[in-house]
């Protein structure tokens, strides 16, 4: 079922409920636009967050992530798995922006447009090393400042004393979900920053500490496949893509028995 987003920075897009959980309908051009007017505009930070067949089945049972989710600004649709059911429902069509690839894209409007950002998130040696790659491949990138995510919560407002004082413009959580989407809902109101995005694991991508999947692999959207054969011990997370699976076909099969 549709129902009509929140104009974000002057662009129209529709909002979409797939399992009971928000996702919006992008593509890369509408997503670039939004992050570019965004950090020209005034008013409160704005959350831009990664929705995936994980999430949407997490988000389900967990009321603080949905709420998290249903706040956020932006709700890119990071699985290719949420942009097939997105079609086969008839919910909408949307182009997969994935969070990883989304991050050095907001790194290179930053870097163009004379901003700062903040890395928040990852283990210490990571943080600094990601910081460091991203010096040098955006030389006019400006990282106003950093830290490590393991931080106890008596010493959050630190960080965000810290964030704030840096004057950066753009926020990036690394943090894990659902513990950035949920850090978001509870700090991200305080905050001085124009956009913070949730990115995961993004940080030991760039640092290079974790080896994204081949070229092969990403192009038949199998980047979840390449990630279970290097680490098997994620099989345990990986069991809510066939129950993500089946609720979509569940869907599927009310939705066209309908008269």
């Amino acid at each position: 079922m549709y129902y009509q987003a929140e104009e974000a920075a002057g662009v129209l897009r529709k909002r979409i409920e797939m399992l009971g959980v928000p996702v919006d309908c992008l593509d890369w051009p509408t997503t670039l636009g939004i992050v570019e007017t965004e950090l020209g505009a005034s008013g409160p930070p704005r959350a831009v967050v990664a929705v995936n067949p994980e999430k949407v089945i997490r988000a389900q049972r967990d009321p603080r992530l949905l709420a998290a989710l249903r706040s956020s600004a932006l709700l890119v649709p990071d699985g290719i798995g949420v942009v097939l059911a997105s079609r086969l429902l008839g919910l909408g069509r949307m182009e997969r922006v994935p969070g990883s690839e989304l991050m050095p894209r907001i790194c290179e409007i930053a870097a163009r447009r004379g901003v700062g950002i903040y890395l928040f998130g990852a283990a210490p040696e990571v943080n600094e090393k990601a910081a460091a790659v991203l010096r040098e491949r955006y030389p006019r990138l400006q990282v106003a400042g950093r830290h490590h995510g393991y931080v106890a919560e008596v010493d959050m407002e630190r960080i965000v004393a810290d964030i704030n004082a840096s004057c950066a413009a753009i926020l990036f959580l690394a943090l894990g979900s659902p513990r950035q989407e949920l850090w978001m809902g509870r700090y991200l109101a305080r905050l001085n920053v124009r956009l913070c995005q949730g990115v995961g694991g993004t940080f030991d991508v760039i640092a290079g500490t974790v080896k994204r999947a081949p070229r092969a692999f990403i192009e038949l959207h199998l980047e979840w496949l390449y990630r279970l054969l290097r680490n098997p011990r994620r099989l345990l997370r990986q069991t809510a893509l066939p129950m993500f699976a089946i609720r979509v076909l569940s869907a599927w099969v009310t939705r066209t028995a309908q008269p």
